[in-house]
C-alpha cells in the first residue's frame, strides 16, 4: 500500500457505505482524502474521526446531478493540495423497479446520478490529469453491470454505461496522457443502497438477499486500495467483487 502514501484523492458518495470505508482506507495508508456527498453532518463526522486517527480529510457537500458542485468539490481539492491524484466516482442510486410500473422519476434520477455524476467528475478532474500526465479515476459500476435481472433494467442499464464510459476513457486517455481507469462492479454489499427502492417487494428481496449474502463495505474499499496502490505502470482496469456465495 506505500503507493497510496501521499496522495490526493476525491471520493464522492463518502457519507455512507463503500465511500465511507474507502475514505477511511484510504486515508489510513496516508492518502489525503478530499469528500464529496450531499449529507453534511454526516461528512464532517466522517472527517472527525479520519483527523483523530492522524489522517488528513477535508469535504465539501456535493450533489453529483449538478457539474458546478463537483467541479466545485475539484477545486477544494486543486485549492488545498494543488493536484488530484485519483478520483473515485462512487456516488449511485438503485431504486429497482419493473418498467411496466412505469417510475420514470426514478428512472431519471438514476440516470442524473449514475451515468451523469460520473461525466460530471471526469470532466471536472480531466484537465487537470492531462495537464499532470498522471492521475486514476475509478468509477462504481457494479455486478448488474454484467448481469440483467428482473426489476432492474435500467439500473442494470446505467451500470453498464458505465463500464463503457471507463473503457472508452481508459483507451482514450492511458497511452498519451498515462491516466489509469478503473472500474469496480460489486456484487452483494451492506449498505444503505437499498433504501432508494420503492418497489416493497423488490426492497425486500435485496434487502434479505444482503443479509444472507452481503459483504462488508470495506471489504469493497480494499479492492479500491488495491488497485490505487499499484506501481504507476500498472492499472487495474476492471475489478469484480463478489460475495463467495453469490451466483449471478
Amino acid at each position: 500500500m506505500e503507493n497510496i502514501k501521499g496522495k490526493v484523492i476525491i471520493i464522492t458518495g463518502a457519507s455512507s457505505g463503500i465511500g465511507a470505508a474507502t475514505a477511511k482506507k484510504l486515508a489510513g495508508e496516508g492518502a489525503a482524502v478530499v469528500l464529496g456527498a450531499r449529507r453534511t453532518e454526516r461528512l464532517e463526522e466522517l472527517v472527525s474521526t479520519i483527523r483523530q486517527n492522524g489522517g488528513e480529510a477535508v469535504s465539501k457537500k456535493t450533489d453529483v446531478t449538478s457539474a458546478r458542485e463537483v467541479q466545485e468539490l475539484v477545486d477544494t481539492a486543486v485549492e488545498r493540495y494543488h493536484r488530484v491524484d485519483v478520483l473515485f466516482n462512487n456516488a449511485g442510486l438503485m431504486p429497482l423497479s419493473y418498467l411496466r410500473d412505469l417510475k420514470i422519476d426514478e428512472w431519471e434520477r438514476m440516470i442524473d446520478v449514475n451515468i451523469k455524476g460520473v461525466l460530471y467528475g471526469i470532466a471536472a478532474v480531466l484537465p487537470i490529469m492531462r495537464k499532470q500526465k498522471s492521475g486514476q479515476i475509478i468509477n462504481t459500476a457494479s455486478v448488474a453491470g454484467h448481469v440483467v435481472s428482473p426489476g432492474g433494467a435500467v439500473y442494470s442499464a446505467t451500470k453498464f454505461a458505465v463500464r463503457a464510459i471507463s473503457e472508452g476513457l481508459r483507451k482514450e486517455e492511458s497511452p498519451d496522457s498515462l491516466i489509469r481507469v478503473t472500474s469496480i462492479s460489486p456484487g452483494a454489499v451492506l449498505t444503505e443502497l437499498p433504501s432508494t427502492i420503492t418497489d416493497p417487494q423488490l426492497k425486500q428481496n435485496i434487502i434479505d438477499r444482503e443479509k444472507f449474502h452481503g459483504i462488508s463495505a470495506e471489504d469493497i474499499a480494499n479492492a479500491v486500495a488495491y488497485a490505487v496502490s499499484q506501481p504507476d505502470g500498472v492499472a487495474v482496469n476492471e475489478v469484480l467483487v463478489r460475495p463467495t456465495t453469490q451466483i449471478n
